[in-house]
């Protein structure tokens, strides 16, 4: 049998739409089981690639600058050519919805790689072409039973890299120590993995942001070893321009079980309540009021 995936921090409505939907690979629309890159493609030999996940809402693409700016920002630091412009890649993406008659409800993939490779090696110069470039549109919204039940959480022994040593501002394919986290997490009968720093600080969870919140007092990781969300950017501005504290601080799990709520962002949940932490209830167990609050003014500004 497989795993009940329903509870996942990801976990979507399924939609028959989707099997019909066709994957861009460079440049091309093929059906999604004909959807394929070659066994020399350095995002396969090595997760060698940078990627970005992205939303379609009633038309327009959510903070698209926002994403294409950290894509390229990631793409720089490996030294990957993306070939395209940000517009003329995010015209691609466009292409991809257009093909398949796409105006909302959609979550998107973008997937690039440095490109085949002649050998199975580390070494980029044994790229023979240009970059492997995938879009995966599907027709995705978030499991609406997660926003009323909340995630169960679990701490990991398995810690986030610090900057110097795998900087997670780098949006890349690399992913297999947060997998590892996660896979702890579901062993233990939670859904995501919450991650702290080499100090034994909070830093993120194994594929989204963390908050906690102490009465109407925001808290987060100081941002050195969590994901640069965009989501997450986003609650924080929110919640500051509502005239209300934010902390972005180091803290400790002590603190985090004395919260009065907890949730998690990510670019498909947006805001995901957290209901409790190893095995410990946040709050009374149920999706808080001021979590509702943030969560409702983050609805409210990318018009859902």
């Amino acid at each position: 049998m497989a795993p009940d995936s329903s509870t996942s921090s990801q976990s979507y409505v399924a939609d028959p739409r989707n099997e019909t939907v066709e994957i861009y690979v460079n440049g091309a629309f093929v059906p999604r089981a004909a959807a394929t890159v070659s066994i020399f493609d350095a995002g396969f030999v090595l997760g060698d690639g940078v990627w970005e996940g992205l939303r379609l809402v009633k038309g327009r693409l959510l903070a698209i600058d926002d994403h294409m700016a950290r894509l390229y920002e990631g793409a720089n630091a490996i030294r990957l050519d993306i070939g395209l412009t940000p517009a003329a890649l995010v015209e691609e993406i466009w292409k991809t919805l257009r093909h398949n008659g796409m105006e909302d409800g959609v979550h998107i993939r973008l997937m690039i790689t440095r490109g085949i490779k002649s050998t199975v090696n580390q070494d980029p110069r044994f790229v023979t072409g240009g970059p492997t470039i995938v879009i995966v549109a599907e027709y995705k919204r978030p499991n609406p039973a997660i926003k009323q039940t909340g995630l169960r959480l679990m701490t990991s022994a398995i810690r986030c890299s610090t900057p110097d040593v795998f900087d997670l501002r780098l949006n890349s394919h690399s992913r297999l120590n947060f997998i590892r986290a996660l896979i702890q997490a579901i062993d233990m009968g939670a859904d995501e993995a919450l991650m702290l720093d080499d100090r034994g600080f909070v830093a993120s969870c194994n594929s989204t942001n963390f908050f906690i919140l102490r009465g109407r007092e925001l808290w987060t990781s100081t941002g050195a070893c969590c994901f640069n969300g965009i989501t997450r950017a986003k609650v924080i501005a929110l919640w500051r321009a509502a005239g209300e504290t934010v902390r972005e601080a180091d803290f400790t799990m002590a603190e985090v079980y004395a919260a009065d709520e907890a949730f998690v962002t990510g670019t498909l949940g947006g805001v995901t309540p957290v209901r409790s932490i190893d095995g410990r209830l946040v709050g009374t167990g149920l999706p808080g009021v001021v979590t509702g609050e943030i969560a409702g003014l983050y609805a409210q500004a990318i018009g859902e």
